[in-house]
């Protein structure tokens, strides 16, 4: 029996950690790893406008970090937004208005930066074991495990982030985030949209589903 549909093997469509707790990724995972990071990156050229208080650019990164944890599962996620981080960091002009550099990670917008790994982490945990292990895999259960991570975690990592680096008060920090909810709440409606054809259509990228 293929590890895609065998419980006991070592390797799964999500990318998770064999029983020795070794991630364990096929070439097909590293190239899709590879790929989805990419993505990531193309999607912070398109926009990349300042807005509010902060200057912290808007852009389409989180669309692609929906994608990336909805589709890849929670490992995989994790792996591609950490490639899309780490190529960032040794100077590819990867993330928004066409920056790269370790310097990035010092800049009032590093909150949102440093978020992504773990806001895929989250989406796809989420998406395989609450929409894959139920059965569900509709538009709307998408969207709302994806707003957790999405939105929920990036949206906090980035206040912190900025509070930390301007020395202000949280309702300050606050208030420079908010103008982002509107258009994140809306990317992430569109990656559930996708998602959820993505998930009718190939099956077996979610988890083996418990027997009932």
């Amino acid at each position: 029996m293929s590890s895609m549909t065998d419980p006991t093997s070592t390797h799964s469509p999500t990318g998770r950690p064999d029983r020795a707790g070794r991630l364990r990724l096929s070439a097909t995972d590293l190239a899709l790893v590879a790929s989805f990071a990419a993505l990531i990156g193309a999607l912070s050229y398109i926009g990349a406008v300042p807005v509010g208080g902060s200057g912290v650019p808007i852009t389409l990164q989180t669309l692609g970090l929906g994608l990336t944890g909805a589709l890849l599962g929670p490992w995989r996620g994790f792996a591609a937004a950490t490639l899309y981080l780490a190529l960032g960091a040794i100077g590819l002009p990867v993330f928004a208005e066409h920056s790269g550099g370790l310097g990035s990670f010092s800049k009032i917008s590093a909150g949102y930066l440093i978020s992504y790994p773990f806001a895929a982490l989250v989406i796809g945990l989420l998406v395989a074991f609450v929409a894959g292990q139920a059965g569900k895999t509709r538009a709307l259960v998408l969207f709302a495990c994806t707003f957790v991570g999405g939105v929920l975690v990036v949206h906090a990592f980035g206040i912190v982030g900025m509070k930390v680096h301007q020395d202000v008060s949280w309702a300050t920090a606050a208030g420079w985030d908010a103008p982002f909810w509107i258009g994140d709440t809306l990317k992430t409606a569109i990656v559930a949209l996708v998602a959820a054809e993505v998930h009718r259509a190939f099956p077996q990228l979610l988890p083996a589903r418990r027997a009932r």
